[in-house]
């Protein structure tokens, strides 16, 4: 396993842990490596420091780690309780966003809290037919490393 400071193309640093190094290239060259922060997908590995050992008495004390699972940013703990909010409170409907959406404008299914994917062309398509969609900050279950 290796441990990679990273940093987005927003200027988020964040750290991950690979498999190897080669893992994170094949991961990172497919789109499937995401800022922690914001969910971008252009991330780099960012400069880091060694952690050298030395003797005993030149030892300094370790630093409490953070676990990854925990926020390192405010703004990661507030998509966090966003998206439990989102998850808990909604359905999610994948790639049927579109037809879903379209539906319960028309008046032809029961309006209820939906929340999917669309592509760019078919977002645009509601927007233009005055349906109210909004983008979320974050990937779909699905697509998270």
């Amino acid at each position: 396993m290796i441990r990679y400071a990273l940093r987005c193309a927003n200027d988020h640093r964040f750290e991950s842990w690979f498999q190897s190094a080669a893992a994170f290239d094949a991961l990172a060259g497919r789109g499937l490596v995401a800022c922690a922060v914001c969910g971008g997908t252009e991330v780099a590995k960012a400069l880091m420091a060694p952690q050298v050992s030395g003797t005993e008495e030149e030892a300094a004390p370790p630093v409490p780690a953070r676990p990854l699972s925990e926020p390192a940013h405010p703004a990661e703990q507030m998509l966090r309780a966003l998206r439990k909010h989102l998850e808990t409170s909604s359905t999610y409907v994948g790639g049927r966003f579109a037809q879903e959406a379209r539906a319960m404008h028309l008046g032809e299914s029961k309006d209820r809290p939906i929340h999917g994917e669309a592509k760019p062309e078919e977002a645009r398509a509601l927007i233009e037919e005055g349906v109210p969609i909004l983008p979320l900050p974050f990937l779909p279950p699905d697509k998270i490393n």
